[in-house]
């Protein structure tokens, strides 16, 4: 088993990308979204920025790359690159434990981590309430905000809140 060597360069580009923040949830940042897969170098020493969209028709991809790049650009990593990795495709999962805090406190119910992915004719899930906690809930649409969240309201309080569907 081999010992895992630190670099210290690409732990400052992954810094820096912790700053970038998602265009439709700017409460998170590229990294809490898992957007970002992985920081490397390729064969010839290059650090390389691999992402992945929320889904391959996702708006907002063009822009989350460019603000990368900005941000890289501006902390002195010009060299770094940046490739697109649609396989495989980005999950629910990825999303770090930072990121469903962050969903939660910005009034969007996260997914649990490994829940079930959507279906057609499936049940909806049990979402708990990003204000008061309850499960006491139901689906109003389908869609939210954004393609990738879907609108709730709470019985016990009332509030309306978007859940970030499973994908």
């Amino acid at each position: 088993m081999g010992v895992e060597v630190r670099d210290p360069e690409l732990e400052r580009i992954r810094a820096v990308l912790t700053q970038v923040q998602d265009p439709e949830i700017p409460q998170l940042s590229v990294v809490d979204l898992g957007i970002v897969r992985e920081v490397v170098r390729d064969e010839a020493g290059v650090p390389v920025v691999r992402i992945t969209p929320t889904y391959s028709g996702c708006p907002a991809t063009a822009l989350i790359e460019f603000e990368i790049r900005r941000a890289l650009d501006a902390a002195g990593f010009a060299e770094a690159r940046i490739e697109t990795v649609l396989s495989p495709p980005w999950t629910t999962d990825w999303i770090t434990e930072e990121g469903r805090r962050k969903l939660k406190a910005a009034g969007i119910a996260p997914p649990a981590p490994g829940e079930r992915r959507g279906a057609l004719f499936a049940r909806d899930p049990e979402v708990a309430c990003p204000r008061c906690g309850s499960t006491d809930t139901a689906k109003v649409s389908e869609f939210g905000s954004t393609p990738c969240k879907a609108l709730w309201r709470c019985r016990s309080c009332r509030e309306p809140f978007e859940y970030f569907k499973c994908l």
